[in-house]
């Protein structure tokens, strides 16, 4: 099995409400995308940043996935930090691209940026994802 198989073979609900799909998967790194609906955006029909955050943290938490050790019992995020830098309108696509800042025994460190289809910046997100 691939480690993008890994990750399609453990669907995540809320990944799955949100529409991300995972398009590809490396230890290292980790890329899904997402369609900008109008349910995800706020008044003015830019994705909204609660949206950009379950996002990227959707990402990290697969990331952790195929890099758990194999005593571990899964992870969970303990700590999260969003720059917005832009907005994507609602019908288009984002992509998510995260790659390891640490990658320890109890915990891992992965920054996530989020960018539009034209690669304009939405955000950079550093997340802590601790190993159970």
């Amino acid at each position: 099995m691939t480690l993008l198989e890994m990750i399609q073979s453990r669907p995540m609900p809320f990944a799955i409400l949100m529409g991300v799909t995972f398009v590809e998967a490396a230890k290292d790194k980790v890329v899904a995308t997402m369609v900008v609906r109008e349910d995800l955006c706020t008044l003015g029909h830019s994705i909204h940043g609660g949206a950009v955050m379950a996002f990227a943290d959707s990402v990290g938490a697969a990331a952790t996935i195929i890099n758990l050790p194999p005593d571990a019992k899964g992870t969970t995020t303990i700590e999260s930090k969003t720059n917005f830098t832009g907005a994507a309108k609602a019908g288009s696509t984002v992509r998510a691209t995260t790659t390891p800042i640490h990658l320890g025994r109890r915990t891992h460190v992965w920054q996530t940026r989020i960018e539009t289809g034209e690669g304009k910046l939405v955000a950079v997100v550093t997340q802590t994802q601790m190993i159970l």
